[in-house]
């Protein structure tokens, strides 16, 4: 894969775009069934079905290469774990490793711009992802998590990531099983206005038992699937925030849609927010709170990382 560490590679990008929407982008098309077990982890086995995973993650490259931004891109991989490739029907199958290469046959077209491109082997939770109550104990998300772990480690990604997690519990088992693989990693939350996780952890206790649990400790942390307003006030949250989280917390990935994420759950229609101002008012946070990878998720399309990219592309 690149050549280059993430950890390099962090300290040398001063703004990283992240991509936007993929799943949701599918789902909301109409057009392509996702799988009740793998969502797209699939897609990569049917041509229909690839060429319009092709055309999502190839905007978003286009959209980089087009700024020279560097940008970092997931594997289709989110609830790509044994139990669920069991469940499909892909047993025996290297689900996460094929995804992984599909991506970086992608990157390699881009020339020399690939290497400004880095690949995350994304995981999540083993159950809902807006339910704290589902989540696993340590020891048991430790157990479950650490097959797919090793799975896209093993493939060569160039970094993991846990992305839309609830619960410190769970959150916890799977770091712990990232550490394992030797490879670096970075934990993403969902967290709320007032500070906390979905669980109710303030962050600043999250980072802390986190950071001293687990060796090595996350190589940084990122918020997803929040609105840019929530993250901002989470962040900034006077009892429940701190220094320290300020400082380990590297970028946001944001929704469109100022939405708890139950009410967003619930949601039968989607909530678009203008790309300009989506843009605008993430670009932000780097000068505000000096996160250096921001991105979309729920909500967001090429409009609104085209946008963002061009904000992040002036250097303010």
């Amino acid at each position: 894969m690149n050549t280059i560490s993430i950890a390099e590679f962090l300290r040398s990008s001063p703004r990283i775009l992240g991509e936007g929407a993929v799943i949701e982008r599918l789902r909301r098309s109409g057009d392509l069934e996702l799988d009740p077990f793998l969502v797209n982890s699939a897609f990569i086995y049917e041509d229909a079905k690839r060429a319009a995973l092709e055309t999502i993650c190839r905007q978003y490259l286009d959209i980089g290469h087009e700024f020279d931004l560097p940008l970092l891109l997931s594997t289709p991989t989110w609830r790509a774990n044994q139990e669920r490739i069991d469940a499909a029907g892909y047993a025996g199958v290297d689900v996460n490793g094929d995804n992984l290469r599909f991506l970086d046959a992608l990157r390699k077209r881009y020339g020399e711009y690939a290497k400004k491109v880095v690949i995350c082997g994304l995981m999540s939770c083993r159950g809902d992802a807006y339910s704290p109550a589902d989540a696993l104990a340590v020891d048991a998300a430790r157990t479950f998590h650490a097959w797919q772990a090793g799975k896209l480690a093993d493939a060569g990604c160039d970094f993991l990531l846990a992305a839309t997690l609830p619960a410190l519990s769970e959150a916890t088992g799977l770091a712990l099983a990232l550490a394992a693989t030797g490879k670096p990693y970075i934990i993403s939350f969902v967290a709320r206005p007032e500070g906390t996780l979905l669980d109710g952890t303030p962050l600043k206790e999250a980072v802390a038992a986190m950071d001293t649990a687990v060796t090595p400790r996350p190589l940084a942390y990122m918020i997803n699937c929040t609105h840019v307003t929530f993250a901002r006030a989470a962040l900034m949250h006077e009892a429940n925030s701190s220094f320290l989280v300020r400082q380990r917390v590297i970028g946001l990935l944001a929704n469109t849609a100022a939405l708890s994420p139950e009410d967003l759950n619930d949601s039968t229609r989607l909530v678009e927010e203008d790309p300009e101002t989506f843009g605008k008012s993430v670009a932000a946070l780097h000068r505000e709170l000096g996160l250096k990878i921001l991105g979309g998720c729920c909500g967001t399309d090429d409009r609104h990382i085209r946008s963002l990219a061009a904000e992040l592309a002036t250097g303010v």
